[in-house]
């Protein structure tokens, strides 16, 4: 698709993004964004930065939830996992659902139940009334995110104005996922985590009010049926994945919960690769799934998201268990890892112009790698650990950014509008496993390493678990290097 060319969908649609682009000047010229699609873009943003600030939200809140509703200390993980469970679940599902009825449909129900089940939370007297809430959330993210990600991608055509818009979308991702961590502790401790439910409340209302008039419907010209079969195996092989992970992290990986779950779940997953051959209209097509860069672009974006996201989990029990730092004081302390991937996020695009998709996937997981491992020489004292962490972190995030930047780009480039939904449904799914799966594994690195609950065997728990996270954003680095041939935009 060239860079001038009106996205398909909106075509079949009548849609208002025609001409919302205008093309190149006659002196070769980037193309530029009119007024109404800077409006469109401003309204996707804001709610895929307010979707992830959801997913670490409520983790500084979680022992003020417990004794202000009553939840035994061992079922307070169900708050974070009754969110988990539904919202990677059911992605790849309403990814393909949001495709067959429309995305912008689905994306404005979607943050209406999203505001709703907000409302609810915010105001529920009971554990039960807060953990539907929970689920609620996590069914309405799981129907947003691709289809905002997806109208986001037939908005915008392939080329640089796309690459622009994936870059400030990942930019907002990962500063969002920060975001909700300082966020969570600052409501908390000014007025009730409460406001951690409620602060969702009037942003999705403004969405709700203004995308119909302004984002056009994108669909595929030929509506195609549902693999009911194939939807049904894969979201139960999510579902357990999720749960068999989670459970994992919080007991062990040797628990009888955990192992029965990830069993299930590859005994699905395979059943769902049986159905996908056989099926005449499949939820996955096994071609697209073939394509390398849609396949080694999902697998280095898991990778992307495990490592950070885990790497906050672990530099949050440093900050507090080692140094003595308060949970609002460790959540602040993330902000510079915030402004490195704002920073990471507006630099993306650049370097994917400049060079190729695979070589800014390659040099992020580098940069990241190194900074990672820079973490290694953190000691225990307040003043030269801050001296390291901060900048470490800044240009971590700067590194991971670009990997996740690119690993947007790879895995949804070359592949038609009726497909959009299947391939953010499916970089959504990797998104959302790989933030579920970094912190049950760095955790267990971290409980066989330490050994004891002392601030000097945490530090040195988590220094070992670091070098795990160093490890595998080497492997992302070698993967992309290997397995991505150049794609120069």
């Amino acid at each position: 698709m060239s860079t001038t060319e009106t996205p398909r969908s909106a075509v079949a649609e009548g849609g208002a993004t025609a001409g919302a682009v205008t093309g190149a000047a006659p002196g070769g010229e980037s193309p530029r964004l009119t007024g109404r699609l800077k409006l469109v873009l401003v309204i996707l943003l804001v709610a895929q930065f307010m979707l992830a600030v959801d997913f670490s939200i409520l983790n500084v809140a979680l022992p003020a939830i417990g004794d202000g509703l009553g939840f035994s200390l061992s079922n307070l993980q169900w708050v974070a996992t009754a969110f988990a469970l539904p919202a990677a679940g059911f992605t790849l599902f309403f990814g393909r659902i949001g495709d067959l009825l429309g995305r912008k449909r689905f994306f404005v129900g979607s943050l209406a139940l999203l505001g709703l089940a907000s409302l609810a939370g915010g105001l529920a007297t009971s554990p039960a009334v807060l953990l539907a809430a929970r689920v609620a959330q996590g069914l309405a993210t799981a129907a947003a995110t691709p289809a905002g990600l997806s109208l986001l991608t037939t908005s915008f055509p392939e080329g640089p104005l796309r690459r622009r818009a994936l870059g400030i979308n990942g930019a907002l991702m990962s500063a969002g996922f920060t975001t909700g961590a300082i966020l969570g502790g600052v409501l908390t401790d000014v007025l009730s985590w409460r406001w951690a439910f409620f602060v969702n409340v009037p942003v999705a209302l403004a969405v709700v009010v203004i995308a119909p008039a302004v984002i056009s419907e994108s669909r595929p010209a030929r509506r195609a049926s549902l693999d009911l079969p194939g939807a049904l195996t894969v979201t139960g092989a999510l579902i357990a994945l999720v749960f068999g992970l989670t459970d994992a992290g919080a007991h062990s990986w040797a628990s009888t919960p955990a192992l029965a779950s990830l069993a299930a779940a590859a005994v699905l997953l395979a059943a769902f690769f049986l159905v996908e051959r056989r099926v005449a209209q499949p939820l996955v097509p096994l071609r697209t799934l073939g394509r390398r860069n849609v396949a080694w672009g999902n697998v280095l974006g898991l990778l992307a998201f495990a490592t950070e996201t885990s790497l906050v989990y672990l530099l949050t029990l440093y900050l507090q268990k080692t140094l003595g730092f308060s949970p609002l004081a460790a959540g602040v302390s993330f902000g510079v890892l915030g402004l490195g991937t704002v920073a990471g996020g507006l630099l993306a695009p650049r370097v994917i112009a400049a060079t190729s998709t695979s070589t800014a996937l390659t040099v992020g997981a580098l940069v990241q790698t190194a900074f990672t491992a820079a973490l290694l020489f953190l000691g225990t004292s307040t003043g030269p650990a801050l001296a390291l962490l901060l900048p470490a972190t800044f240009f971590g995030g700067v590194g991971n950014m670009l990997v996740i930047v690119a690993f947007m780009v790879t895995a949804t480039s070359g592949l038609p509008d009726s497909e959009q939904g299947l391939a953010t449904g499916l970089a959504s799914m990797s998104q959302q496993v790989g933030i579920t799966l970094g912190t049950p594994v760095m955790s267990t690195v971290v409980a066989g390493a330490a050994g004891a609950s002392t601030p000097a065997a945490v530090h040195h728990g988590v220094t070992s678990a670091i070098a795990v996270n160093a490890a595998l954003t080497l492997l992302t680095a070698l993967l992309a290097a290997t397995f991505l041939r150049p794609r120069r935009r």
